[in-house]
C-alpha cells in the first residue's frame, strides 16, 4: 500500500557527507553528556525501599503520589501493578532513614490522605500498625515491605548491559547472513547511534533511566533494524534490476522507493507511542519518551547514516547478486535504466 509514489529519485547520497556530519556532531554531544553528566537511574539500578499496598476501592494513583511525595523522600515512582486496587511505591536510598521508620512514615500518609488514622494493634508476630477509618474499616493494607540494595541495582546494569550487547551482536550476524558484511557494520553503527542518542537526551535532561527506558531501548534497536532491512532489501533488489546504475543511484532509488511505506509505517507507530506519550501518564511517560525520540532518530540513521555507510565501505552490486543472465530481463524495456 502506497500513499504516493515519487517518479524520479530524490539524489540522497548526494548529501551524504553533510548529513552524516550532523549525525557525528549529535552523536559526540550524545557522548559528552553521557559521561559528562551521567544517567538518572531509578531505583531499580540505585537501590532503595518498595512499598506495596492494597486499597478497599480502585486507587487514585495521582492521589498516592501527591500524599507521598509530601514526605519529601526524593524521587519516587508510584504505580498499579496486579489489579487496580494494588498499588506499588518505590522510594530511593536516603542516609540516616531506617527503612521501618520510612515505611511508616509513607504508610502513614497514605493513611492520613484517605482520612483515616494508624493505630497499633496486636499480631502474632508482634505490634502491627493498621490504617483504621470510622466504624473499623481499612481503606490502605500494608501488604509488604522490602529493601532492594544497590548490589542489586548493579546487578540489573550489568544485565542489562549485557543484554544489549547481545542484542547488537545478534544483529550484525543476521544482517551478514542475510546480506553482506558491509550493511552488518553499516546496520549496526546506524543503530547504536539511535541508542547513544537516546542515552545522550536522558543524560542532558537528567530524565530517569529505569528498567522500562531500557527495554524501550532494546525495543528501539530492534525497531530501527527492520527499517534498515527494508531498504538493504530494496538496495539489493535495485542492483538486481539495473546493470548501467552506480552505486549512489541504486541507493538513491531504493530509498525513494520506499519513502510512501516508510511514512506509512513510521507515521502509524508514531502515533501510538505518542498516544502512551500524552495520556499514559507518570508510569509510561519516559519510556514512550524513549521510543518517540527513538523512532524519529531511527528513521533519519536507517535513510541518512546506514546506507551512506554502506556506500563508504564500498558495498557493490557483485557484494549482493551473482553473475547471471537471468539478473535482467531482455524483455524490459526499463532494464538499466531509471523509472
Amino acid at each position: 500500500m502506497e500513499f504516493f509514489r515519487i517518479r524520479r529519485d530524490i539524489p540522497f547520497m548526494r548529501h551524504a557527507l553533510v548529513f552524516n556530519a550532523i549525525s557525528f556532531l549529535t552523536f559526540a554531544l550524545a557522548v559528552f553528556f553521557i559521561f559528562h553528566r551521567g544517567l538518572h537511574f531509578s531505583i531499580e539500578f540505585t537501590g532503595g525501599s518498595v512499598i506495596e499496598v492494597q486499597y478497599a476501592q480502585p486507587a487514585d494513583i495521582n492521589k498516592v503520589r501527591t500524599a507521598v511525595e509530601s514526605l519529601k523522600q526524593g524521587e519516587v515512582q508510584v504505580q498499579n501493578f496486579g489489579t487496580s486496587r494494588d498499588v506499588l511505591i518505590r522510594l530511593p536510598l536516603r542516609e540516616g532513614v531506617k527503612q521501618a521508620d520510612l515505611v511508616s512514615q509513607v504508610y502513614g500518609a497514605l493513611c492520613k490522605a484517605e482520612g483515616a488514622q494508624l493505630v497499633t494493634q496486636a499480631a502474632d508476630k508482634g505490634p502491627a500498625q493498621v490504617c483504621q477509618a470510622a466504624g473499623g474499616a481499612q481503606p490502605v493494607v500494608l501488604q509488604r515491605s522490602e529493601f532492594v540494595g544497590p548490589q542489586v541495582g548493579d546487578e540489573l546494569a550489568h544485565d542489562g548491559a549485557l543484554a544489549l550487547g547481545v542484542t547488537v551482536l545478534g544483529i550484525m550476524i543476521y544482517l551478514a547472513i542475510r546480506f553482506e558484511w558491509k550493511f552488518a557494520v553499516a546496520g549496526i553503527i546506524a543503530n547504536l547511534h539511535d541508542v547513544v542518542i537516546i542515552l545522550g537526551f536522558f543524560a542532558f535532561f537528567q530524565w530517569e533511566f529505569s528498567l522500562s527506558v531500557l527495554a524501550a531501548v532494546l525495543a528501539v534497536l530492534g525497531y530501527s533494524v527492520n527499517e534498515s532491512v527494508v531498504i538493504f532489501d530494496r538496495i539489493r533488489e535495485t542492483f538486481r534490476k539495473f546493470r548501467k546504475l552506480n552505486t549512489p543511484e541504486v541507493i538513491d532509488h531504493a530509498i525513494t522507493s520506499t519513502t510512501s511505506r516508510t511514512i506509512i509505517t513510521h507515521g502509524s507507530t508514531q502515533m501510538m507511542v505518542l498516544g502512551m506519550l500524552l495520556f499514559g501518564g507518570p508510569t509510561l511517560h519516559y519510556f514512550a519518551l524513549a521510543l518517540t525520540i527513538g523512532i524519529l532518530f531511527g528513521i533519519y540513521s536507517s535513510v541518512f547514516v546506514a546506507a551512506a555507510i554502506a556506500m563508504w565501505l564500498g558495498v557493490k552490486r557483485e557484494d549482493l547478486v551473482k553473475a547471471s543472465k537471468k539478473d535482467i530481463d531482455p524483455n524490459d524495456p526499463h532494464a538499466g535504466a531509471v523509472v
